[in-house]
């Protein structure tokens, strides 16, 4: 079955970008806003070399010890860092999926690669937008932070490291991500053939495919998740032998050297725990808001139709009774 004998899973081909860009917006704050808190301890479970006072056993722990010794708002803090680049970053990266899926796969449904080169493309736009909240973000996470606003940590940054700072994990960034959402669209839309063969609206399948994407995905690229936050905190320049830490390599050899293979996995769990609940969020909220929109585009087509056989009818009418 073509896609474009389905409305909703194209929405079809008059839907302006700007449908997919709302749809996306919509999804990524959500996906990141719900399971912010645990980003949070996943930031803090991969940090180096740990102050004693943050040095966590599980995730659970660390909640607790965070809610207890610092108060529930530093479970959010760089949050409106994330929310201000999420928006606009998942807006471009649905709407660029949607595109070239689209172009791709000449309509089709169950060309896999068309997913994946989509899903590659549109992640070269999210993380350039991504990248600079992220730094921002984490920075601001790790314990005894000295920022005390979103702003503040912007400008120190940039004052003191220069705008480079905010792209030094760039390319370790792309490294995970470009494997990651290919993983991620790829394990998502198979499932959805499994489970939603008809492609309707069916939020149970939704949810299932999207948590076990999002669970492959970050299990398979969690090394390369440690490496970009090292890069993003330099935590702080690996416990002050102060140069600057910059490319993969470099923090590949930091984090081998502090903590030996392990280190590659520090805060697996709460990565996991992260990524199953937000990409189905993600994957949810940005179906949902297809269907809404297909729903109204329906409604509006019966109403465009009832209007134009009314008029037929009353201009029948008319020339009937002038005979």
């Amino acid at each position: 079955m073509e896609e474009d004998d389905n409305p909703y899973e194209t929405l079809g081909s008059s839907t302006s970008m700007t449908t997919h860009m709302l749809a996306g917006a919509a999804a990524g704050v959500m996906e990141h806003s719900v399971m912010y808190p645990i980003d949070c301890v996943k930031t803090r479970m991969q940090c180096l070399v740990p102050d004693p006072k943050a040095d966590y056993r599980s995730v659970m722990d660390a909640l607790n010890k965070i809610v207890r010794h610092e108060g529930i708002r530093n479970t959010v803090r760089g949050f409106s860092a994330m929310a201000l680049g999420a928006g606009p970053a998942h807006a471009l990266y649905f709407a660029c999926y949607e595109k070239i899926k689209h172009v791709v796969s000449g309509g089709k449904q169950g060309n896999h690669l068309a997913n994946g080169l989509a899903g590659c493309t549109a992640t070269l736009l999210h993380d350039a937008i991504m990248n600079p909240a992220d730094v921002v973000k984490q920075r601001m996470q790790i314990y005894n932070s000295p920022y005390q606003s979103t702003y503040s940590c912007f400008r120190d940054i940039l004052k003191t490291e220069g705008v480079g700072a905010f792209y030094r994990s760039y390319t370790t960034q792309l490294t995970m991500n470009i494997p990651f959402q290919a993983m991620q669209f790829i394990t998502y839309e198979v499932m959805q053939d499994i489970l939603n063969k008809e492609r309707q609206y069916d939020p149970k399948s939704h949810i299932v495919a999207g948590a076990l994407a999002g669970a492959i995905a970050a299990g398979a690229t969690m090394p390369l998740d440690v490496c970009k936050t090292l890069l993003n905190t330099q935590e702080h320049c690996a416990r002050n032998h102060l140069t600057y830490i910059n490319g993969m390599a470099s923090a590949f050899r930091t984090i081998y050297e502090f903590c030996g293979i392990s280190g590659f996995f520090r805060g697996l769990t709460a990565r996991v725990i992260y990524q199953m609940p937000s990409t189905a969020i993600s994957w949810s909220v940005y179906e949902f808001f297809k269907y809404i929109i297909h729903k109204q585009k329906q409604q509006q087509s019966i109403d465009e139709r009832y209007l134009g056989a009314s008029v037929q009818l009353a201009a029948a009418t008319a020339s009937a009774s002038q005979r």
